[in-house]
């Protein structure tokens, strides 16, 4: 009887992306802007982690109660291959998210101008760097990510505190990632800002997007898998059983 609908559960996934992107994403040409196209620094890496956490915090208390907050195609199938998500809901969350993400990337336009494509639009990629270089980064990030909203979300977890807690890890696996592939930790993050720069005539390097999507997803399962490693006991056994006995069909 309180559980959404889908066309909610998928809105607020499409939303909270949106508000991931046009925050997270936008204070990258947004500080550029203000510091006139000076080069970044520890400084400007700090204020663009704090945006990315700041908003996080707010989605995850925002729609985490309505669509679980997952904002990240990563965390998605982390969670469906883990028996914690249906499968048939996947595609249409991940279409909701790089829906969300491409409509996030456009607000930027919106609210900055054409200025903030001429910028890069806050793209995620990688220049002096080899690709396998990238994809580690982008793993490690991604995994830290996903093996902390695992733990947070578990039925031991400290509750009513996900949102801090995911909200700080993506600050921190932002400062040490993002020098490298510039922090992405998320294939929706990465596909919708390089589609709106190609259609407004960007230079985007899709070459470099199976290297960030094929490290986000693989660290995301293999963050998703080790965490139910160590974790599940016999009660966690059980009650996936029951779960998935009882499961109601949800519309």
């Amino acid at each position: 009887m309180d559980d959404n609908k889908l066309w909610q559960r998928l809105a607020a996934e499409g939303i909270g992306t949106a508000f991931l992107v046009f925050v997270g994403v936008g204070s990258v040409p947004a500080l550029n802007m203000v510091s006139g196209g000076a080069p970044f620094t520890g400084a400007d890496l700090g204020f663009i982690s704090l945006a990315f956490a700041t908003i996080v915090i707010a989605t995850v208390y925002v729609f985490g109660y309505i669509s679980g907050n997952h904002i990240n195609p990563a965390v998605t199938i982390a969670l469906a291959v883990n028996g914690k998500f249906p499968w048939r809901e996947v595609p249409s969350y991940i279409a909701a998210q790089v829906i969300g993400a491409i409509v996030g990337s456009f607000a930027i336009v919106g609210a900055l101008g054409s200025k903030a494509s001429e910028l890069g639009l806050g793209v995620a990629s990688y220049s002096d760097i080899p690709w396998w270089q990238a994809a580690t980064a982008e793993f490690i990030g991604t995994f830290i990510l996903v093996f902390t909203v695992f733990g947070v979300i578990h039925r031991k977890a400290a509750p009513g505190f996900a949102g801090i807690v995911i909200g700080l890890v993506v600050f921190a696996a932002i400062v040490p990632v993002a020098p490298a592939t510039g922090a992405s930790i998320n294939p929706a993050r990465t596909t919708g800002p390089m589609l709106v720069q190609q259609l407004l005539g960007g230079e985007v390097r899709w070459e470099q997007w199976p290297v960030y999507v094929g490290a986000e997803l693989i660290a995301g399962i293999a963050a998703g898998l080790l965490f139910t490693l160590i974790s599940r006991t016999q009660a966690d056994r059980t009650t996936l059983t029951e779960a998935l006995a009882e499961e109601p069909t949800r519309a």
